[in-house]
């Protein structure tokens, strides 16, 4: 039988050249994703940047810690704690002590991310002057880069000031310096101090009340210090995602392409069994050629893939999406892994081909006929229902006890799996009446595509189901992304009342003073918001975090309309607390222990419950209950009788000197209606390119195989008096009709994957509306049909350039 493997795999080469495209190819993407995967887990902690030269950072603390029977448990602070006075001053004693603002700046010209500094950080990054000198009065700064030149004079939401000087620029920020005096103007808060004296005397000094950062641990004290690590940890979820999205498309792609193939060869099988091979040679042969297909298209795979890693590395951080050092490591399992996993995944999709081999009768070789019969196996048929029946059953179970699980992004990108698996195994069971009803038109092409297609019921599954898996993925991603997207819209509309939205310069809060300049404004009731958090520990063990706002009870009233279920917004007090659903204890009257943003424990009473929503009826407290929080949210409410445009034109005016921008309700939830993040985006695009990638090699390869077993039936339309022009026709009109019937069935598939998510909304209290991608299902349509018929009409172009006497004389 190994001369027969290979023999087959020499003459039938464009049978296997599918397979062995695909399978490389899933090999190297999952080498791709493997070396990615490891590299994120083992990349090296960022050392400090803002101050690497400094010799002790005092920080205030910034992480609530609770103990638990099962150990201490913690949770970032909302509103990191000041480093206490007393603190300060006994650090005074040991050394110079060097207090740290960090606040962004708004300027003409400048960088967006622009970041306000007091000049006497500057040597503790170190940066170095690279031209002019150092601020010296209120009205000067020195900038960092080649933005600006000394001499020029910048409008900031700080005022107009003079640059003099300009410093190298270290990479990791845009910063701009000014005067001590000036920046502690500008933010008086200030969380961490660098102190010039030994560590040990300043850890004495400190003891509990704050953080002694020294060595690596300094770059705690940097922007955002977590933010290579939550964008290795969103990278790392990204390539496991498009690893598992290969995985299963490749077993598909591959499964198709040899069960196609041994239907094909059913004479051939029937002739070996005429001739004495027995059930297990057979399928010992289609499993030697799928083994001999594995090994070569694995190592392929693996050798495309080394390639392959350091140019997906460098495209993920030029587009912002991990560190800058962020490179390919030295690892040897994601080889291993990708080798074995694309072996096991030929063997695999060969196994089912192989007993079906095995099964062919010595009678099929009298066979003439190139009708189907059966093209759904009692194998097929089993494996399609149970995985039908889990996906119906896990969405059950997911509906009746956790409705909010199906919108998180892990749920929505990997249950579609199972119900896309299932309707592309059940297939043929809808391919026959939906062709029928595609080529209803009373024409001689109608009639010879419905019975062509009747026919050859195995080709045409294997035509429209790859067409199948990819509509039903881009239909239920992207889908899901917008009905979620649209749901979250809804609710802030729902909630919103207010006239007007006054919101700050980007990252800062309103002061004190403009405060006062809009709560002066006549016919204008304002509700002042700010952004906060509690924390609470549920079970005894769990802590979580919640979102919460603080406002008082009578601006949420005047601006908003909260759904609540159960309580009054207006029982809101120093004293209580409005819930969700989520919280373990959410029953009115209720009295819950939390810790507030800044880590204090107190114990509320809950005033109201909401429902859970898409997760944003998050929490309200009252000013009080969020120390440190400052107002980034003033929402505005027309008195009775009020003009809008007089209101907004004094709003506009009380709120210009702070950097304020007024917008109008249908404004406001504009922008800030929310997007899917890049990452997740990233995500989707890579998830559809994938299957569309495997989806043009599974067309490909299936409509060329089927091309060579055809050239018989096409010399007998030519016979019987058909033109070129007509026979191409014919043979494009099949292809699309193929094409359509898996696209309508992908839409389908969609339909009921979003109708998961439509019900799951709705029991979440919020009010839905599904939202098909018609756009892109169009688009994804129109490429699969665009490749199926060019790979359908050129073999057969090929081919009917011979004379039609001499194709039909042609055998198998």
């Amino acid at each position: 039988m190994l001369s027969v493997t290979l023999r087959t795999l020499r003459t039938r080469w464009t049978t296997f050249t599918g397979s062995f495209v695909a399978l490389s190819l899933g090999v190297a993407l999952l080498t791709v994703m493997g070396l990615a995967l490891a590299s994120t887990a083992g990349a090296p902690e960022r050392g400090p940047e803002r101050f690497a030269a400094a010799p002790v950072v005092v920080k205030g603390q910034d992480t609530l810690r609770v103990p638990t029977p099962i150990g201490i448990r913690e949770s970032r602070l909302a509103h990191p704690r000041p480093v206490p006075a007393a603190t300060v001053a006994r650090l005074r004693t040991l050394g110079p002590v060097v207090e740290d603002r960090s606040f962004p700046v708004r300027a003409k010209g400048a960088p967006a991310d622009l970041v306000g500094h007091p000049w006497s950080t500057a040597a503790f990054a170190p940066y170095d002057l690279a031209t002019g000198r150092a601020p010296r009065t209120a009205g000067e700064v020195t900038v960092t880069g080649d933005w600006a030149r000394p001499g020029r004079r910048i409008r900031t939401d700080a005022g107009t000031v003079r640059v003099v000087g300009t410093l190298t620029s270290r990479g990791f920020e845009n910063a701009v310096f000014f005067t001590d005096t000036r920046a502690a103007q500008l933010h008086p808060s200030s969380t961490q101090s660098v102190v010039k004296a030994d560590p040990a005397s300043v850890r004495a000094a400190v003891g509990d009340s704050a953080q002694v950062l020294t060595g690596t641990a300094r770059r705690l004290a940097d922007a955002d210090p977590g933010r290579d690590r939550e964008a290795l940890t969103a990278m790392n979820a990204l390539f496991g995602t498009a690893g598992g999205v290969t995985a299963f498309v490749s077993v598909f792609v591959v499964a198709s392409t040899f069960a196609f193939a041994v239907a094909q060869r059913r004479r051939e099988f029937a002739l070996l069994r005429t001739a004495g091979a027995s059930p297990a040679q057979l399928r010992r042969a289609v499993l030697a050629e799928a083994l001999a297909v594995g090994v070569l298209a694995s190592v392929a795979g693996c050798a495309l893939g080394s390639y392959g890693a350091p140019l997906l590395a460098a495209r993920v951080v030029e587009e912002g999406l991990a560190p800058a050092w962020f490179t390919i490591g030295e690892h040897t399992w994601p080889y291993h892994a990708a080798f074995w996993t694309g072996l096991l995944v030929a063997l695999g999709g060969a196994t089912a081909a192989s007993w079906r081999a095995g099964r062919t009768a010595p009678t099929e070789a009298l066979r003439e006929a190139a009708a189907d019969r059966g093209p759904l196996t009692r194998g097929r048929l089993l494996c399609g229902t149970v995985l039908l029946l889990t996906a119906a059953v896990t969405l059950a179970l997911s509906l009746a006890g956790d409705p909010s699980d199906l919108l998180h992004r892990k749920t929505y990108i990997s249950r579609p799996m199972l119900l896309i698996t299932a309707a592309a195994l059940l297939a043929p069971l809808m391919l026959r009446p939906l062709t029928r009803l595609l080529t209803c038109l009373p024409s001689a092409v109608g009639m010879l595509v419905r019975a062509n297609t009747a026919t050859g019921a195995r080709r045409t599954a294997a035509l429209a189901a790859p067409v199948l898996v990819t509509v039903a993925l881009a239909g239920s991603l992207l889908g899901a992304t917008a009905t979620l997207n649209h749901a979250k819209s809804t609710e802030t509309s729902e909630r919103t009342t207010a006239a007007f939205v006054v919101t700050p310069a980007a990252g800062r809060g309103f002061d004190a003073a403009t405060l006062s300049r809009l709560r002066a404004v006549p016919g204008a009731r304002i509700s002042a918001t700010s952004s906060t958090a509690v924390t609470v520990l549920e079970d005894g063990v769990a802590l979580i975090r919640s979102e919460a706002r603080a406002a008082t009870p009578a601006g949420l009233a005047a601006t908003s309309r909260l759904p609540i279920g159960a309580g009054r917004t207006s029982d809101l007090d120093d004293e209580s607390i409005i819930v969700n659903e989520e919280w373990q204890r959410h029953r009115v009257g209720d009295r819950v222990r939390v810790w507030l943003g800044d880590g204090t424990p107190r114990t509320l009473r809950i005033a109201a419950v909401m429902p859970t929503g898409t997760g944003g009826n998050g929490v309200y407290v009252t000013p009080r209950n969020a120390p440190g929080a400052t107002v980034d949210r003033v929402d505005v409410a027309l008195e009775d009788g009020a003009a809008p445009g007089t209101v907004a034109a004094a709003l506009r005016e009380a709120a210009g000197a702070g950097g304020g921008r007024v917008l109008t309700r249908d404004a406001w939830i504009d922008a800030t209606q929310p997007e899917t993040n890049r990452t997740t985006r990233l995500g989707v695009f890579l998830v559809l390119g994938i299957a569309l990638l495997y989806t043009g090699i599974s067309v490909a390869n299936t409509t060329v195989m089927a091309a060579s077993d055809r050239v018989r039936d096409l010399a007998v339309l030519r016979l019987t008096g058909a033109t070129r022009r007509q026979v191409l026709r014919l043979t494009a009109a099949e292809a699309l009709t193929a094409t359509a019937a898996g696209a309508l069935l992908g839409v389908l598939v969609t339909g009921v994957n979003l109708a998961g998510m439509w019900g799951a909304l709705g029991l979440l209290s919020v009010r839905p509306t599904v939202t098909l991608p018609w756009q892109a299902l169009g688009t994804t349509a129109t490429a699969c049909a665009l490749l199926a018929v060019v790979c359908a009409t050129v073999p057969a172009a090929l081919a009917l350039r011979r004379r039609p006497a001499d194709l039909a004389g042609m055998r198998e």
